[in-house]
C-alpha cells in the first residue's frame, strides 16, 4: 500500500457508493428487464453482451488502489475479491484506532493473479496513445460482416439491411476496407476476409492498435474493467459511457435499418455520410486518448508494487494479404 493512503470515512465513501449506482442503474434496467422478457436491443444490449463484465459487477462501487475505507459498512469488503484489512502497522500509520473496520485494495494479490494482464494492458494502451489517429475507415467492418448475407446470414437476424442485400455487397466492393482491430475483423464473413488490406491478429493487435479505431475505443471499457479495484469506478463508467455512444454510432453508420429503433441512419455510401463519421470519429478518438491518459497515468505509480512483467511485443510489420 502507498505511504500515504488516502483514508475515507464512511460519511465520505458511502454517498460515492450510491452515486456510482445511481449513474450505473438505467444502463443495467433496461437491459435485464430485455432479458427477462426475451427481448433484444441492437445497441442497448451489447456492452453486456459482447463483455463479460456482469451488470451486477458494474454496479459494484471501487475507490481505487491507495484508499483505505474505513467504518462498518467497509468490514464486508473484507471477504471481497482482491481487498484485505489492514495490518496494525498501516493502522498506526493512518492514525486509525484498532477497533475502526479499515479495508484496502490488495495490491499483493492482485499482483500474483493478474500482474501480467497489467503489464499487457499498460504496454497495449501507451502503443496506441503514441499513433496518430487513422481515419475513414467509415464503418466498412460492419457491412464486411454482412457481406454476401445470401450464403452466410446475419449477425442480427431480427434487423433489415438498410440498402438490402446487393447494395450492401456493391459498396463493400467498391469501398477500401483497411480495419486494423482483430475483434472486428474476426467477425468478418469469409468472402470479406481477402478484402481487407491488412490482417489483425492477436498476435499483432499491440503492433496495429490505433486511436481512430471505434472498436479499440470501445475496448477501454474492457481493459478499465479488467483492472477492478485497482481503478475508481467512476474511471470505468466513464470508459463505459464512451463505448455506449460509440456503439450507437458504430449502429448507426452499420448496413442495418434501425429507424424503427429511433436512430437516424449515418449513411456511409454517401459523401455527407462519411463526412459526418470521420467528425464523429475524430471526436471520439480525441476522448478516447484522455481516458487511456488517464488509466496509464493511475497504473504507473503501482508498477513497483504490482511487480507486472510483461515483455514488449514486437515491431512487426502489419501483414497484408498478396495481391492476386
Amino acid at each position: 500500500m502507498p505511504t500515504d493512503p488516502t483514508v475515507l470515512t464512511e460519511d465520505q465513501w458511502l454517498p460515492r457508493s450510491r452515486q456510482h449506482r445511481e449513474r450505473v442503474q438505467p444502463f443495467v434496467d433496461g437491459f435485464l428487464a430485455r432479458r427477462s422478457a426475451g427481448q433484444k436491443h441492437p445497441v442497448e444490449d451489447f456492452l453486456f453482451t459482447y463483455y463479460s463484465q456482469k451488470p451486477g459487477q458494474l454496479l459494484r462501487w471501487h475507490p481505487g488502489a491507495g484508499v483505505v475505507l474505513t467504518g462498518p459498512a467497509a468490514a464486508e469488503r473484507a471477504g471481497w475479491k482482491f481487498y484485505r484489512i489492514l495490518t496494525p502497522a498501516e493502522r498506526a500509520a493512518a492514525g486509525l484506532e484498532a477497533d475502526i473496520p479499515a479495508v484496502t485494495v490488495d495490491l499483493p494479490a492482485f499482483a500474483a493473479a493478474r500482474g501480467e494482464a497489467v503489464g499487457f494492458t499498460r504496454m497495449l494502451l501507451s502503443r496506441t496513445a503514441a499513433r496518430k489517429p487513422t481515419l475513414g475507415c467509415f464503418g466498412m467492418h460492419e457491412w464486411a460482416m454482412a457481406y454476401r448475407s445470401e450464403n452466410n446470414g446475419i449477425r442480427h437476424e431480427y434487423l433489415q439491411l438498410r440498402l438490402g442485400v446487393q447494395g450492401t455487397d456493391e459498396l463493400v466492393e467498391r469501398s477500401r476496407i483497411r480495419c486494423t482491430h482483430f475483434d472486428a475483423f474476426r467477425f468478418y464473413t469469409p468472402e470479406a476476409v481477402p478484402l481487407n488490406e491488412l490482417t489483425p491478429t492477436r498476435q499483432n493487435q499491440a503492433d496495429l492498435e490505433q486511436p481512430g479505431c471505434l472498436h479499440a475505443n470501445m475496448d477501454l471499457y474492457k481493459w478499465a474493467y479488467k483492472l477492478v479495484p485497482l481503478l475508481p469506478s467512476e474511471l470505468v463508467m466513464d470508459c463505459f459511457e464512451l463505448s455506449w455512444r460509440i456503439r450507437e454510432m458504430d449502429m448507426r453508420a452499420s448496413p442495418y435499418d434501425l429507424q424503427d429503433w429511433g436512430y437516424a441512419p449515418i449513411p456511409v455510401e454517401t459523401p455527407a455520410g462519411r463526412s459526418a463519421y470521420a467528425g464523429a470519429q475524430r471526436d471520439f478518438s480525441e476522448e478516447s486518448q484522455q481516458l487511456r491518459a488517464r488509466i496509464l497515468g493511475l497504473l504507473e505509480p503501482l508498477q513497483e508494487q504490482l511487480c507486472a512483467q510483461f515483455p514488449p511485443a514486437g515491431s512487426s510489420a502489419p501483414a497484408r494479404r498478396p495481391t492476386t
